[in-house]
C-alpha cells in the first residue's frame, strides 16, 4: 500500500512529492516456513523499517527480505520514497478561478487521470477553502456532488470514480461580500483519491 503526498503548482508541475509505503501480510502457513522476498528495484526504498521477524543483516547485504513470518496479519515492512526520485502523480486538476471587483467571480474545474497504467482512479474528492470574502458558490457538476459551506468557506466536490472517456467538470459563479477587496491569490485545492493495484513508486516484487 502506497500513500502519495504531493504539492502541484498551477501549471501542473510537481513542487514536492513523497511516497510512504508499507507491505501488509496475511500469513496462513503451517509449520515455520523460512521465506525470502526479493524486489526488482529495491534501491528505491529509503528510511526502511521492518517487523522483528525480518533478518536485517540480510537486507543490508543483499537487499532481500528474509524472515520466518508470524501467523495472521502484520506489517512486514514500511518505507519512504523521497522527492529526489521522480514520482508520477496519477491525477491532474485543470482549474481556472477568477475573482472580479464588484461582480464576484467564476470558476471552472476539470479532473482527469494521468499515468495510471490502465487502472481506475476512485474515491476522488476535491476540497477548496475559499477566501473569507466569498459568500457563496453556485455550482453545476457533470459528475458527483458539490457543496459549499458558507460558515467554513469550504467547497467540497465528491466525484467518486473517474471515467476517462467523460472527464468530470465543475463550473460555477462566486458571490463576494460587497465592498470586499479582491482575493489576491488562487485558493489551495486539496485532492484525495485512490487507485487500486497501482504502486506509484514503481516498486515491484521479483519473487517470493
Amino acid at each position: 500500500v502506497e500513500e502519495v503526498d504531493a504539492i502541484i503548482d498551477k501549471m501542473g508541475g510537481t513542487v514536492m512529492a513523497e511516497i510512504h509505503g508499507y507491505i501488509d501480510c496475511c500469513i496462513r502457513l503451517s509449520g515455520n516456513p523460512d521465506l525470502t522476498l526479493s524486489f526488482i528495484n529495491p534501491r528505491l526504498c529509503d528510511d526502511v523499517s521492518f517487523h522483528p521477524c525480518v533478518r536485517f543483516k540480510k537486507w543490508e547485504a543483499e537487499r532481500v527480505l528474509s524472515f520466518v513470518p508470524p501467523d495472521g496479519n502484520f506489517t512486514l515492512m514500511s518505507y519512504h520514497v523521497a522527492s529526489n526520485n521522480i514520482v508520477a502523480i496519477p491525477i491532474y486538476v485543470k482549474h481556472n478561478i477568477i475573482f472580479r471587483e464588484g461582480t464576484g467571480g467564476k470558476m471552472d474545474l476539470t479532473v482527469g487521470p494521468r499515468t495510471t497504467m490502465g487502472k481506475t482512479v476512485e474515491n476522488v474528492v476535491l476540497e477548496i477553502t475559499m477566501p473569507k470574502s466569498v459568500l457563496n458558490c453556485t455550482l453545476t457538476v457533470t459528475q458527483g456532488r458539490a457543496s459549499f459551506d458558507s460558515v467554513t468557506r469550504v467547497l467540497l466536490w465528491d466525484i467518486g470514480k473517474i471515467d476517462p472517456t467523460k472527464l468530470p467538470g465543475c463550473k460555477g459563479s462566486i458571490a463576494l461580500q460587497s465592498g470586499a477587496t479582491i482575493p489576491s491569490s488562487n485558493p489551495v485545492i486539496n485532492v484525495r483519491f485512490c487507485v487500486n493495484q497501482l504502486a506509484a513508486s514503481g516498486l515491484k516484487v521479483n519473487r517470493l
